[in-house]
């Protein structure tokens, strides 16, 4: 059998946050060609790939045209066409991956031995979605061999469309985060340098500043509470920096690589979810829910579906921003019996879960969408012949 190589088109770029995509094709490319396709930038001089390779197999196209509408637009589509066009000549057998619905016409015109959907948010509900986004993904849903959902919110949503939906919850990568558990006397890892000298009690978050964090949340909790030092580290993106909250204990830190989140959450006393409930975050399962878990960090979370419903008994739950902030108050002064049984039930639930092992059950279902298609076409026309 000739090697299959795995053309993926995301919406999130490779050096962004590190989460599903770069999650589940990193652990692929042990097995598979990745060609992981980015939205373009605007470039006036100059249309062809931008090409790296951040890991083994995987290489990240980065395509610049001298259009300016962002995404995978009808504007774009001509020019991203001929790039890969230019593409796939080289390959020999390929699959396309869809992280947006924006990039179907140029998946359909591959013709792909397969082509999956892993919608792992709901992404017409976010702040300047394209207003094609909608139709894209119904006609996505109903044309694509697999369609997995990052959550169980939109496994609930997608399976109305299609109801061979596979449910895969983001996972977590365990041993990454175990770092930061506390052992005799301290951690495996040593804490980051730019929040060493703050003041404890910390409370943490870490992730994308976006439309989906609750900035009148934070002034809540930073105004009410000026002794907590609340860390916020991520990239601000699609707000503007300017609306963020200001004041002396809210401390944002920036983007960090994945490699060093354990080193902060070395340094907080609680970890956060401090999510808006608005459109954006209704279908969202957040990743970083698990991965605070394998720090063993006591969590507050606002009521989102998929934290409230499966982790319920494990996250401390508040909302409005009063509740909330007892929430907050009841982790810190929580005694050591109750944050036994709340590590506890976190081990369980981190034992029963890996991106590796996710990535294996997909592999699998994606490897009988592609031989039943292969017997599909194989098969003699037994029609009998109309009579003339």
């Amino acid at each position: 059998m000739l090697p299959i190589s795995i053309i993926t088109f995301s919406h999130l770029r490779w050096d962004s946050v590190y989460q599903r995509p770069q999650h589940l094709m990193a652990r692929l490319a042990r097995r598979y060609s990745i060609a992981f396709i980015e939205e373009p930038v605007l470039d006036p001089n100059w249309t062809g790939w931008e090409i790296s390779v951040p890991a083994p197999n995987i290489s990240v196209y980065k395509p610049h045209t001298p259009f300016a509408p962002q995404g995978f637009t009808d504007e774009q589509l001509p020019a991203l066409q001929t790039l890969m066009d230019g593409l796939v000549v080289a390959l020999d057998r390929y699959l396309v991956w869809l992280y947006t619905p924006m990039a179907l016409p140029l998946a359909e015109t591959l013709h792909p031995e397969a082509l999956v959907y892993d919608c792992m948010d709901e992404l017409s509900l976010f702040l300047g979605a394209p207003r094609e986004l909608v139709d894209r993904e119904t006609a996505l849903l109903q044309c694509a061999d697999l369609v997995f959902t990052g959550g169980f919110s939109l496994f609930k949503a997608k399976r109305a469309t299609r109801a061979d939906t596979h449910c895969f919850p983001s996972s977590v990568d365990a041993p990454h985060f175990r770092q930061a558990v506390m052992g005799q006397a301290q951690p495996a890892i040593a804490e980051a340098g730019d929040q060493i000298d703050l003041p404890h009690p910390r409370l943490g978050f870490f992730g994308v500043i976006d439309e989906r964090v609750d900035l009148g949340l934070l002034s809540y909790l930073a105004d009410t509470h000026k002794d907590w030092q609340i860390v916020l580290v991520g990239p601000v993106v699609k707000i503007d920096p300017s609306t963020l909250p200001q004041r002396p204990n809210l401390h944002y830190l920036g983007k960090r690589s994945y490699a060093e989140l354990p080193a902060y959450l070395t340094g907080w006393d609680v970890c956060l979810l401090p999510f808006a409930l608005n459109d954006a975050t209704r279908f969202i399962s957040p990743t970083k829910t698990l991965e605070y878990m394998a720090a063993e960090r006591l969590i507050v979370s606002t009521p989102i579906t998929d934290v409230l419903e499966p982790y319920g008994n494990i996250v401390y739950i508040g909302s409005p921003p009063e509740d909330f902030c007892k929430a907050c108050e009841e982790a810190l002064r929580a005694s050591v019996g109750e944050r036994n049984q709340r590590r506890d039930r976190m081990q369980k639930v981190i034992a029963g879960t890996s991106w590796e092992e996710t990535a294996q059950k997909m592999e699998r279902l994606l490897l009988n969408a592609i031989d039943s298609k292969t017997k599909q076409t194989r098969l003699p026309d037994t029609r009998v012949p109309q009579a003339s």
